[in-house]
């Protein structure tokens, strides 16, 4: 790293860049296909993603089984060797999220995304605590993921503040598009690694200080939003501007139709040699007319 931020120093894995939560593949009954979700895993890093993120939003994570979820993160870490894997391991409750650490951890993950739990709402206490059990459970760097809009519970401050003191957390997906909300985390806590979540703060979050980003986009192009980040970090802040630029448009093709269905759709369309199938119900893909609606919008961008 030149001019984009770095990791913090409470961060084994240093991680920074692009690091896509990458999919779960479906056959068209709807089962996990293994070999075509590691084959996403090694597409992105083809594209020179440096990191993984199985088991995020786009990973489906709260649609499948217990024995699905472990068997992915075992199926990806098995399949990359080159880059940091961290695994989702999040459950609404404490007692299943240490399970799946554990497990994640007995199979070589090498660090571990705990989003906040959800349905039930949290105070601060509830929120410390579920990290401190979690990592109390493995030797491992644990990330919080904080996506309040999915979870409905939102960290405060004085929260992060406490977790920040537990041993192991290692950093932060911020994926509440809340900046000054973030601006104040990172000004906090600079030993912790900070990674923006949303497609819309790639460049705005290295700017407050972000060493990476989880992006949706890159799991469809990793090459563009890697693009970005490698201008970001060669001081050439104008061609990053543009390239954020260029991900909006590309943000908003796949916002076409179903939720979270464009990168599937594009994975498809792009012919990458695997197929990622469908998603699982109730989400679903694109119909045919928001399908030819994405790969008009994809080629008047020039990427396909």
């Amino acid at each position: 790293m030149t001019n984009a931020p770095s990791p913090g120093s409470a961060d084994p894995l240093d991680l920074h860049g692009v690091v896509p939560p990458t999919v779960t593949a479906f056959d068209e009954d709807e089962s996990v296909d293994y070999e075509a979700t590691a084959a996403h895993a090694e597409f992105v890093v083809d594209g020179g993603a440096h990191g993984v993120f199985p088991l995020g939003t786009n990973g489906e994570f709260p649609l499948l089984t217990h024995e699905e979820r472990d068997r992915v993160v075992e199926t990806v870490v098995d399949a990359v060797d080159d880059v940091p894997v961290i695994a989702g391991v999040g459950a609404p409750s404490t007692h299943e999220t240490v399970q799946h650490a554990e497990y994640a951890e007995s199979v070589g993950a090498d660090g571990l995304v705990v989003v906040t739990p959800y349905y039930y709402p949290l105070d601060d206490h509830a929120a410390v605590e579920h990290y401190r059990r979690v990592c109390e459970a493995v030797d491992l760097p644990v990330y919080v993921y904080h996506i309040p809009s999915k979870t409905g519970n939102a960290l405060s401050l004085s929260a992060l503040a406490d977790i920040a003191e537990i041993p192991n957390i290692a950093g932060l997906k911020d994926s509440s598009k809340d900046v000054p909300w973030l601006g104040q985390a990172i000004d906090a806590h600079p030993d912790l690694t900070f990674l923006a979540g949303s497609d819309s703060l790639l460049f705005p979050g290295l700017e407050v200080g972000c060493s990476g980003m989880v992006s949706a986009v890159a799991n469809a192009f990793p090459e563009l939003v890697v693009d970005l980040y490698s201008a970001y970090d060669d001081g050439d802040e104008e061609r990053a501007r543009d390239l954020q630029s260029r991900v909006y448009d590309v943000r908003d093709a796949l916002k076409t139709g179903p939720y979270m269905a464009g990168v599937k759709t594009v994975l498809d369309v792009r012919e990458t040699g695997f197929d990622p199938g469908p998603l699982r119900s109730p989400l679903r893909k694109m119909d045919d007319s928001d399908r030819a609606a994405l790969e008009s919008d994809l080629r008047s961008l020039d990427l396909l």
